[in-house]
């Protein structure tokens, strides 16, 4: 792995986990962020107190950040944007976007705060309205998010928007409405002429979502669609790289994920290759993997990038480190309490063996009704561990239902215990008869 690539360990928001990913703040670019970059500079050579300059000069680094992955890019934008409002402190743009950048660094409590204050400079300012909401839902304030998200809806529909709604219809279990958000947001974008990396973003959105309600088929074809949009694309190698597993063509899929690890080192994807290579029998390879997921979660740090919640699914999904774990979810909630952060811990007590307490936080994840079938297989394993073997089957059941793929390696878990389960089941019920 390049010097580069280990350098580049920033991604905009997690995503990746709630799908609700904001597609990006900036409008249709004619330019690429390098010459855009280039020409801020060199107007504010000619004009070091051009307050617009250096709001375009910020807004150019966050669309490099988003390309590259390289989170220094966004130490830069909020540098830039500070200058302007410095300069001229009621520019509810640059206000905006520097809410943008908190929320990329998970500093949602600053997002929230820089983004009402940019609606205080513009109430009819629909970008604003949209980070605010992807900083409240964060948050776990769900009603306040979605309210957001309508005042954005009401200003303003294009790729980010529908981007945005999607991700709010997804936690909800509305994968059809959804998809179809996905859809405009595409066909917005396209017309609009906006980056092809936010394009290329919403291709493979679309096609995370036709995988997690098992359907590898179209989620390749949605894939192969970012990857024609914006070559090379991470996010795209990857989940192109799940569909191959699920195919069962793992030596593409090794290949895949090596490219996408060869763009950004993200600890999901050294995670997956690991679990690749161990289903495999390449226990070697499949170790070097996962002391990359580590060494990233560790450096991270340096970059002001956090992967508390990748790292506890990490070592509660393999049993290694559960106290360090816990400690991780611990704290991962002390400052997100969305769904996620509630299965981070009800997954983390689980590896520690408390099961009772994990029973609260595994319910709250579940509260909104999402579809998605690893939080189904974390209650059904939690169930079973409390003896409760109907609600245990229901949910197997469910997670396997949902996406028999959800999972190289747990996947096939979930399948074994649930045929243990239902066997155990039946012997009782002939015993009683």
């Amino acid at each position: 792995m390049s010097t580069r690539a280990l350098r580049t360990l920033g991604a905009l928001f997690a995503t990746l986990i709630l799908g609700v990913v904001a597609a990006g703040p900036l409008g249709a670019q004619s330019t690429s962020p390098d010459q855009a970059i280039r020409l801020q500079q060199q107007r504010l050579q000619r004009n070091p107190y051009d307050a617009a300059s250096y709001h375009r000069l910020g807004d150019a680094y966050i669309q490099k950040a988003r390309e590259t992955g390289d989170m220094s890019y966004f130490n830069l934008a909020e540098r830039a944007l500070k200058k302007s409002i410095e300069i001229a402190p009621t520019n509810a743009g640059a206000v905006r976007h520097l809410a943008f950048v908190s929320s990329s660094r998970h500093d949602f409590e600053q997002a929230v705060t820089q983004a009402a204050r940019a609606l205080e400079l513009d109430p009819a300012d629909g970008d604003a309205s949209g980070i605010l909401g992807d900083a409240l839902l964060e948050l776990g304030k769900y009603d306040e998010g979605a309210a957001a998200y309508a005042r954005m809806m009401a200003a303003k529909r294009d790729l980010a928007s529908y981007g945005r709604r999607s991700g709010l219809k997804n936690l909800h279990g509305d994968a059809d409405g959804s998809m179809a958000d996905l859809g405009r947001a595409i066909d917005a974008g396209l017309a609009e002429g906006q980056p092809r990396e936010s394009i290329a973003w919403a291709q493979w959105q679309l096609g995370a979502e036709h995988f997690a309600v098992g359907d590898p088929a179209a989620a390749e074809a949605r894939y192969l669609e970012a990857l024609e949009t914006y070559p090379g694309y991470h996010r795209a190698l990857a989940g192109l790289a799940q569909v191959r597993a699920a195919q069962r063509r793992y030596p593409e899929a090794v290949d895949l994920y090596r490219r996408a690890l060869g763009v950004i080192p993200l600890p999901d994807y050294a995670a997956a290759l690991g679990d690749l290579y161990a289903k495999l029998g390449r226990g070697a390879e499949a170790e070097q993997q996962y002391e990359l997921v580590e060494y990233i979660g560790r450096l991270s740090a340096l970059n002001r990038v956090l992967y508390n919640r990748e790292l506890v699914r990490f070592y509660a999904d393999h049993g290694i480190k559960p106290a360090e774990a816990l400690e991780l979810a611990r704290r991962e909630i002390e400052v997100r309490k969305d769904i996620y952060a509630h299965d981070a811990l009800a997954w983390a007590l689980y590896a520690n063996a408390k099961v009772a307490e994990a029973v609260g936080p595994m319910m709250q994840a579940l509260r909104l009704g999402t579809r998605d079938a690893r939080l189904f297989f974390h209650a059904g394993m939690i169930f079973r561990r409390l003896g409760d073997t109907d609600e245990a089957m229901h949910y197997l059941e469910r997670a396997l239902t949902t996406n028999p793929h959800f999972h190289l390696l747990q996947a096939d878990v979930a399948r074994a215990i649930l045929k243990e389960l239902q066997s155990s089941s039946r012997r009782a019920g002939h015993e009683k008869g």
